[in-house]
């Protein structure tokens, strides 16, 4: 991890690969690429990617590409086309002209296709995927050569073109590069080039029933696109041979080179896009979005700033090994983002009320409060205090341990921007829970402070019974409860509390009329944002991080 202690920081192997490539001559200008497949939404491992590939490009005066690598046409939608742009967007990128599409270079893909075959390095074959695998042979036993592997350059043409137009089923014959089915890299044991599939394409349609491999669409895309630096994933090392096999062996336009970098692992997280399709599919969560989920769009609607994710990324360094990041470094670069931008507003998730007995009935006033204390040009607002009120039901305890220090019987504390109040009574139900504290204040304390120099231990968060609004809360919680999730099993490891949904929440009517869905501080409470189920009628938050909770520290510790 790099920070701000570190000589280098904000440097990593890449990043020195690139500046000594310009330095040399060996590369005029930089071009990089974000390479996504539209077949779901982006997640925080995406964020990384598109942090390092944007970020080099703008570092090092080039350009980044966003290109789709849209070669499979039953996984694809243009529903996550739209979602793709619209998250590297949110993120603070922008690919200005450099918009591409794989399938924008199928004919070329299709025409050096057809020249390996004419070059006696490329066949039909017509086994089985099954037939395939098997006589593909493993780590320590060479694959076996196909059957068909010796046909005529004019029988695969031939083959070829028909594959093309459409004559054959699925799964009937594939194109494979003819290399060397002894190799020790597996990759390179007469890979697949081309399949057959007959699926409409979100942007070709029905025009092509045979689709390039990732491998073989790839390297060529960033040779047309010119790529100087092809970044990847550590899990894409052992492509590379085949990616430089296949622009050695092609009259591409430039030569560009793969490097490849650790993935992102988190703790509690799993960034599997299968898993996460299937958490999707099956109802474990509500959508792409759900607050749960680590997708940008989840993020997004939990509240979490685009800066803070490119903090994180920052945080977390660019490496060759693989590791898992702790989760809380993810909280703890949210929390301080927020911590500096989001305005402070008051809220009671739990609430109970509160009469002042002394204070006039039908009166009221209003009190300062400030929008963020560290920043007086966000200014102040007003919020009213009078007889009744709202506190949280945690901030009472009629029989409180020694270290407790909020309200109870006989005690006086303070209200935020108020006054101090002494519990005098707590009025219980016929269950013998408490509904209702009676309560005197001190006029001679307003703003907060005692003209005689008495202190209090606690200052506790309030909202007017008379004009605070009702609200839902949604607190979100780890989507898994295991710290190393198995993506095999992942069902039965999501935390049955990831969500708690609190209804009957008071917050002051501040947050009614902000006419904004950034996330604010909840004081005492954590970050919070306005979800979009909210209406005029209704409105929903959703926790995007806690603050620390001291006072839990202290119950653990006993």
């Amino acid at each position: 991890m790099t920070d701000e202690s570190t000589p280098d920081a904000g440097r990593d192997f890449i990043r020195d690969i690139v500046a000594d490539d310009l330095a040399s001559g060996k590369t005029k200008g930089v071009v990089t690429r974000f390479p996504p497949e539209p077949n779901g939404y982006l997640h925080l491992g995406h964020a990384k990617s598109i942090c390092l590939n944007f970020g080099i490009a703008e570092e090092f005066g080039g350009r980044c590409n966003l290109r789709f690598d849209d070669t499979n046409p039953t996984k694809e939608e243009q529903e996550y086309i739209d979602a793709i742009q619209r998250d590297v967007r949110w993120l603070g990128f922008d690919w200005g002209e450099g918009l591409h599409f794989a399938s924008d270079y199928f004919e070329q893909l299709y025409a050096w296709a057809q020249d390996l075959i004419r070059a006696g390095k490329a066949y039909v074959d017509d086994q089985s995927q099954e037939e395939i695998r098997l006589s593909r042979g493993t780590l320590t036993e060479p694959g076996r050569n196909s059957p068909f592997r010796d046909r005529s350059v004019d029988e695969n043409l031939d083959l070829f073109a028909r594959m093309r137009a459409g004559e054959f089923p699925n799964g009937a014959r594939v194109l494979r590069a003819k290399i060397d089915m002894g190799s020790g890299n597996i990759n390179l044991r007469d890979p697949v080039l081309y399949r057959i599939l007959h699926a409409h394409h979100p942007r070709t349609g029905t025009a092509w029933s045979i689709y390039p491999s990732y491998d073989f669409a790839h390297g060529q895309s960033d040779a047309i696109e010119h790529i100087t630096h092809s970044i990847c994933t550590l899990e894409f090392e052992d492509h590379r041979p085949l990616y430089d096999w296949c622009l050695d062996n092609l009259p591409v336009p430039s030569r560009p080179h793969q490097y490849e970098f650790a993935r992102l692992n988190m703790t509690h997280t799993l960034l599997s896009k299968r898993v996460l399709t299937e958490l999707v599919r099956s109802g474990h969560v509500s959508g792409w979005d759900d607050p749960r989920m680590p997708t940008l769009a989840g993020l997004q609607r939990r509240g979490v700033p685009p800066a803070a994710l490119r903090e994180f990324v920052k945080r977390i360094g660019v490496a060759k090994a693989n590791s898992t990041v702790d989760i809380g470094m993810f909280d703890f670069a949210v929390r301080e983002t927020l911590n500096k931008s989001a305005l402070r507003r008051m809220a009671v998730l739990r609430p109970l009320k509160v009469v002042l007995e002394n204070y006039p009935e039908g009166e009221s006033e209003e009190l300062e409060a400030v929008n963020h204390p560290d920043d007086p040009s966000q200014g102040v607002r007003r919020i009213t205090f009078g007889r009744e009120l709202y506190i949280e039901r945690d901030d009472f305890m009629e029989n409180p341990p020694k270290k407790f220090f909020r309200l109870a019987p006989g005690r006086e504390v303070r209200l935020r921007y108020g006054y101090f109040v002494t519990c005098r009574e707590a009025v219980k139900n016929a269950d013998g829970e408490v509904v209702e504290l009676r309560c005197t204040y001190d006029p001679a304390t307003r703003g907060g402070n005692a003209p005689d120099g008495r202190k209090v231990k606690a200052t506790m968060h309030w909202v007017s019974a008379a004009e605070a609004v009702p609200a839902e809360v949604r607190l979100y919680n780890l989507l898994f409860s295991a710290q190393q999730p198995e993506a095999t099993n992942f069902a039965a490891q999501i935390n049955p509390e990831s969500l708690e949904t609190l209804t009957g929440c008071m917050v002051e009517r501040a947050l009614a009329t902000d006419n904004t869905d950034a996330a604010v501080q909840f004081e005492r409470q954590g970050y919070f944002c306005r979800d979009k189920d909210s209406s005029p009628g209704k409105l929903v938050f959703n926790r995007t991080v806690g603050l620390r909770d001291t006072w839990a520290k202290v119950a653990a510790e006993g």
